[in-house]
Formats: C-alpha cells, sequence, structure tokens
C-alpha cells in the first residue's frame, strides 16, 4: 500500500475515535482540523493514484463529515439564489 493511501487511511480512523469521544461544541472544531488535514491527503492520493482513487477517498471523507458537507451545500445554494435573485 502507498503512503498517501495509508495516511488516507489513518485519517479515516482519527476522524472515527474523535467521532467517538465527548465534545462541548458538537466536535465542530475536530472537523475543521480533519478538514484541514483531509484536503492536502485528497490531493496526495490524486498525485499517487489518479483522480478516480482521490474521489473514492473524497467520497469516503465527506461521509464521515457529512454535517459541514450538508451546512456547505446549503450555504452554496443561498449564495447562487440570491445572485440568481438580484439578476431580476
Amino acid at each position: 500500500m502507498s503512503l498517501s493511501l495509508t495516511l488516507a487511511c489513518l485519517w479515516a480512523v482519527v476522524a472515527n475515535v474523535l467521532a467517538m469521544t465527548p465534545s462541548k461544541d458538537q466536535h465542530w472544531r475536530n472537523a475543521y482540523i480533519l478538514i484541514a488535514l483531509g484536503l492536502p491527503i485528497v490531493g496526495f492520493v490524486a498525485v499517487q493514484h489518479g483522480p478516480w482513487v482521490a474521489l473514492l477517498v473524497l467520497a469516503g471523507a465527506c461521509s464521515v463529515l457529512r454535517w459541514p458537507v450538508i451546512y456547505l451545500g446549503r450555504w452554496l445554494r443561498r449564495v447562487v439564489l440570491r445572485r440568481d435573485g438580484a439578476a431580476e
């Protein structure tokens, strides 16, 4: 197994361990740290194994960090709808 996939698996294990620990801020601080560490790992996987494997790793990361992804989607939808509404 390559270094990039090993790091991705280690990231997944750490993310699951952090999800099992109690947190006062509903794990948002952990999510920010995991996102900051996970994006370079996905890029590293893309360099070593190509975009399809990187997309699989990204999909796995999105399933672990689903609430930040949901909030990002809601925010993007508001931004797009606001821009479309201003154009009329």
